[in-house]
């Protein structure tokens, strides 16, 4: 699952800075702590050496071979996400760890048909699945012929009202435009208006993947906002045909979960990466190459000694159908549980063919970002410095919720992370920062079967790698940064009743 690559502005290296915290007292209690200078830490940090290109290439090699030999993709579920599990924690287990399967169950949603819709009054037509429309996620399945009705079509809320359905005739197929609240909210007013289907149409151009999140009463489709116009257009004459072969079913699933020996119980450091690919393609850098930055880290701090916080190493299950496995597990923790994690570093595609250096936006400066968790800016401080005194540029990208840091913030856990780009395009001023193709995607080969280890940049891999290592290092010797008091002021507090706006590759408003 990716993110946009947008940035406000990069960072840019400047060997000769040097950032001190402010106060003398402040100083000598970083130093006390490992947390002098940001260049001094970068030159002395030992993971980023141990964590070697070489190492993480020969990861990512052999969860290729593990897709190649089962069925060609690692999708939970199948044969092929199941070794690649069992070779993480075979990995793992040679470091010293006792890594666990944390098992869940969850609802799988399934479209065994493509969905139909139609106009058949005034004038028949066919619209062509997934260039006019596609199905909600978690649609229920379901068939109608019957009037098309216009929910409140001038308003930016349309649908999200029950007043906007007062004089709905109940039967009829309800057309809905985006925007305001979110689909399960417009689809729920629709079904209780007695409504037996539901299109909502784009407010934008073109078309949109969406979700209502958990199974609908009625069936529900989105679609562009050339067919909204066409529907509209109709008036009180349209009669639409809907059709939508989907059922949920419960599944079981699991993460592989592995902590160091050593470190506080009650300040743990959360690393992640999802393990899981989409069915089309063998996944080496959605998400083999996260998965194998992340593995290869663990083994080498493994030789470290003990660290002063525990670290915690997470490698989610059935991220690609929703971000199922992070939230199954924050779901499972307690208030406390939940209290002693300290913070959470994301790490999902770090070796995209034309990449860039993206940091997530601790800041929640971008307009796609909600208000970060209070300690978030801290850690994209901590990779921005480290990309800085290696006179590397870096740019941040949203907060959108399209990775599994997504449970993570809404628990009011600080959080980051790093990602190489996937489904935006690369301006010619990016080609300055980081070499490549101006004009086309930073990953051309996302959610597809050429997702292979021929179509990985290496330095990609190697620059985010040292980052990565470099961040789990520092934090496994101290989070003040994070979550000490005076930083955490400098931090807007989190939003009431945050949510949002993705789930995974799916909007929810």
């Amino acid at each position: 699952m990716r993110k946009p690559e947008s940035g406000r502005s990069p960072r840019r290296a400047h060997t000769a800075r040097r950032r001190l915290l402010a106060g003398g007292t402040a100083i000598a209690a970083a130093l006390a702590v490992g947390l002098g200078p940001t260049a001094a830490q970068a030159d002395t940090a030992q993971l980023p050496v141990l964590v070697t290109v070489d190492n993480v290439r020969a990861h990512m090699e052999n969860l290729e071979t593990i897709a190649e030999y089962n069925g060609g993709n690692r999708a939970s579920g199948t044969a092929g996400y199941d070794v690649s599990a069992m070779y993480v924690i075979d990995q793992l287990k040679r470091a010293g760890y006792k890594p666990k399967k944390h098992t869940f169950e969850f609802d799988s949603w399934k479209q065994h048909s493509d969905p139909v819709l139609s106009v058949t009054k005034p004038e028949p037509k066919d619209f062509v699945h997934e260039d006019d429309f596609s199905t909600m996620t978690y649609s229920t399945g379901g068939e109608a012929t019957a009037a098309g009705v216009a929910v409140n079509t001038d308003s930016g809320e349309s649908g999200c009202s029950a007043d906007d359905f007062a004089d709905f005739p109940e039967g009829a197929i309800a057309v809905i435009k985006r925007g305001g609240c979110t689909f399960a909210a417009k689809t729920q007013n629709a079904a209780d208006a007695g409504a037996v289907g539901a299109i909502i149409y784009n407010n934008q151009k073109g078309l949109f993947a969406g979700t209502v999140s958990e199974l609908s009463d009625i069936p529900v489709v989105g679609a562009s906002d050339a067919v909204g116009a066409e529907l509209l257009a109709a008036g009180e004459e349209l009669e639409l045909h809907l059709k939508v072969d989907a059922e949920v079913v419960t599944e079981s699933s699991y993460n592989v979960i592995a902590e160091t020996k050593g470190g506080r119980k009650d300040n743990v450091v959360v690393v992640g990466a999802h393990l899981d690919s989409v069915e089309d393609g063998p996944g080496v850098n959605d998400n083999g190459s996260g998965t194998a930055g992340v593995l290869e880290t663990a083994k080498q701090l493994a030789k470290l000694g003990k660290p002063r916080n525990k670290v915690r190493f997470a490698f989610w299950g059935t991220e690609e159908q929703g971000l199922i496995g992070s939230t199954k597990y924050v779901e499972g923790l307690n208030a406390k549980q939940l209290d002693d994690i300290a913070l959470y570093l994301n790490f999902d595609m770090i070796g995209s063919s034309n990449y860039g250096r993206f940091v997530y936006d601790g800041r929640g400066e971008l307009a796609g970002s909600l208000t970060p968790p209070s300690g978030s800016a801290a850690i994209q401080k901590t990779f921005e410095d480290y990309f800085e005194s290696k006179n590397q540029v870096s740019e941040p990208t949203e907060f959108s919720g399209r990775s599994d840091y997504s449970a993570f913030m809404e628990n009011d856990i600080p959080s980051g992370g790093l990602f190489s780009g996937g489904d935006s395009v690369k301006t010619e001023k990016q080609v300055e920062y980081y070499g490549g193709t101006a004009g086309a995607d930073f990953d051309p080969y996302y959610h597809t079967p050429n997702d292979t280890i021929e179509n990985i940049n290496w330095n990609s891999v190697d620059e985010l790698s040292d980052a990565l290592a470099y961040s789990v290092e520092r934090f496994s010797k101290s989070t003040l940064p994070v979550n000490g008091v005076a930083p955490r002021t400098l931090q807007a507090p989190v939003q009431a009743g945050m949510q949002f706006d993705r789930q995974g590759d799916h909007w929810l408003r």
